[in-house]
């Protein structure tokens, strides 16, 4: 039955979605309902709001209720805690209490109230399943990890996993629980480098002899085996990887997104890490704030097990600032400078880190430095000028050696790591051509990457430099134009700014390149030095044909990659 829903723009309902894991707000699974609110009393609101929802509560018989709630600026996130075959019920449940509670509150007679409330009734029979409960119960008390979907449980991970449709769950007696394990795995987020973190890790994990999957923004892979290709940077892809009898250890990306969508895709991992934290995204399912998107950022850590370990940026100032309020039982630290006052207090006290000193990165275990290589050595670094690269391989050090990995085993995976198409696609993968010009594609997409990319290219000598790039339009107008303002920053000599019409999302055609024109005007460029393309191919075509020898173009694309390393590897 569908809930009807007064309009309104003083009281909105946003969105509303089943948690299954961890989340912003607590660790429990359920779901969750955003709401904006505007010219009202807040606290009237929330008041009204818990009132409904815990008469309606007790009225359809609702078990032990839980609720909880978040403040934000402009609105409230409202949760109820339900069992794992309640979830979809539990949704309808904080559709109608929110149906009642703005009825109330605008003065609206509510409709059919005695059929919703039924309806409610009904749902909770149809979704029991008590043979699903029970193998949750049974893998809690197992130590074994759970994962559930609509139509797939599964126990463990990988090749410790098994795996029934969730209609055929046999009993837990008859099963054998001796077989059945967790992996070695983490999870890795932050605003930027998750991709490259989790297939160095992966590089790391391979060179130690396991079979090693991903999960990412572009595929999820088990070994050489890419399984399916797209963004799986949340639950679906975890839940795809995780079943994969071939497995042996996992590195998975996780997304903002995914973590207020749905929240952690599982909660037993060895190791987190959070790479660093800009502001991106912002003003989506009531984060607005950078403060509030580090905190989602580090909800990672609640899916760690006892002894397992969380690595994160010393040289973040966002990051610092929020784990000071923080007990943290295992942390690791990293630096790209051993003097940063927070590594220095970590070797103080004894704890885990990961610095440069000198021309070499060092790991630090509590008791004792040791070399894990040469920065030079690490090819993703282009010999040191990449250093949000040298970021990333630090952050990797401290995942890998909390996951068991030697030293020696970490050395062999950093120092075979390529920045090319093969292993790290679309991320400064470096094209020498045949005229003697070269070429670097990357997928940097907002101001802190782009900042990123551009301070390694402007430490590369070249007779010329070119710079192509575009952007989504689903930012403000401030951050497109941080994001050609960093471009600029390498000072080129031609930039060529392309149309990216897969991601106009809601812009007028030529809108967000009209917003990059000025911002390169404004940092000093001048009409003739800036070009125009409908789209990143045909960007890279015009560059392409007037590059000379010993220029140097920077090509950040955002789509038409495959299409744009095909033609880029043409003209080699």
């Amino acid at each position: 039955m569908e809930i009807p829903h007064p309009e309104s723009t003083r009281l909105v309902l946003d969105d509303c979605r089943r948690l299954t894991g961890p989340s912003l707000i607590w660790d429990k699974s359920g779901a969750i309902l955003d709401v904006l609110i505007e010219d009202m009393d807040m606290d009237t609101v929330l008041e009204c709001w818990y009132r409904q929802i815990n008469l309606l509560l007790e009225k359809v018989d609702w078990p032990n209720p839980e609720l909880n709630h978040r403040r934000f600026e402009n609105g409230f996130n409202l949760v109820i805690a339900a069992e794992i075959d309640q979830l979809y019920v539990a949704t309808r449940v904080l559709e109608t209490a929110w149906y009642f509670c703005v009825c109330e509150l605008l003065k609206v007679a509510p409709q059919n109230e005695a059929e919703l409330l039924e309806a409610i009734r009904r749902e909770m029979l149809d979704e029991l399943n008590p043979a699903l409960r029970s193998l949750q119960q049974s893998a809690i008390l197992q130590g074994v990890d759970y994962l559930a979907d609509d139509e797939i449980v599964s126990v463990g991970h990988g090749i410790g996993s098994l795996s029934w449709p969730v209609k055929s769950i046999p009993d837990v007696d008859q099963i054998d629980w001796t077989s059945i394990y967790d992996l070695p795995l983490a999870l890795i987020t932050g605003t930027n480098g998750k991709s490259t973190s989790v297939r160095l890790l992966d590089g790391i994990a391979k060179a130690a002899g396991k079979v090693s999957g991903v999960t990412s923004t572009d595929f999820v892979r088990v070994g050489d085996d890419v399984i399916d290709a797209g963004d799986y940077s949340g639950p679906g892809g975890a839940r795809l990887l995780l079943r994969d009898k071939r497995l042996q250890a996992a590195f998975l990306e996780v997304a903002r997104g995914g973590i207020l969508r749905r929240g952690l895709p599982l909660r037993r991992a060895s190791a987190a890490l959070v790479t660093n934290v800009d502001r991106d995204h912002l003003g989506q399912y009531g984060v607005n704030t950078l403060e509030a998107l580090i905190e989602t950022k580090f909800v990672v850590r609640k899916a760690l097990s006892d002894d397992g370990v969380l690595v994160t940026n010393a040289d973040d100032a966002g990051i610092v600032a929020f784990m000071a309020s923080l007990d943290q039982k295992h942390l690791c630290w990293f630096s790209l400078d051993k003097v940063n006052p927070i590594i220095q207090k970590q070797i103080a006290q004894q704890g885990l880190c990961c610095f440069v000193e000198g021309v070499n990165i060092i790991y630090f275990d509590g008791l004792t430095s040791q070399i894990v290589c040469a920065i030079e050595a690490i090819p993703m670094t282009m010999g040191g000028a990449a250093r949000h690269n040298v970021s990333n391989a630090l952050g990797a050090v401290g995942v890998a050696v909390a996951m068991g990995y030697s030293i020696e085993q970490i050395r062999h995976g950093l120092t075979r790591f390529n920045s090319d198409e093969r292993d790290n696609p679309g991320r400064l993968n470096s094209f020498e051509l045949n005229n003697g010009a070269r070429v670097i594609i990357d997928f940097a997409h907002n101001a802190h990457s782009v900042a990123a990319v551009a301070d390694t290219v402007c430490r590369i000598p070249a007779r010329q430099k070119w710079a192509l790039f575009g952007s989504a339009g689903d930012r403000s107008d401030e951050e497109i134009a941080a994001i050609a303002t960093g471009v600029c920053s390498l000072h080129p000599d031609t930039v060529v700014i392309a149309e990216v019409a897969a991601y106009l999302r809601g812009r007028e055609p030529g809108e967000v390149s009209e917003i990059m024109k000025q911002a390169c005007v404004n940092a000093g460029l001048s009409e003739n030095q800036i070009k125009s393309a409908a789209s990143p191919l045909a960007g890279v075509i015009l560059a392409l044909s007037q590059m000379q020898a010993g220029d140097l173009g920077l090509f950040l694309v955002l789509s038409e990659r495959d299409e744009v390393i095909d033609y880029v590897n043409a003209n080699l």
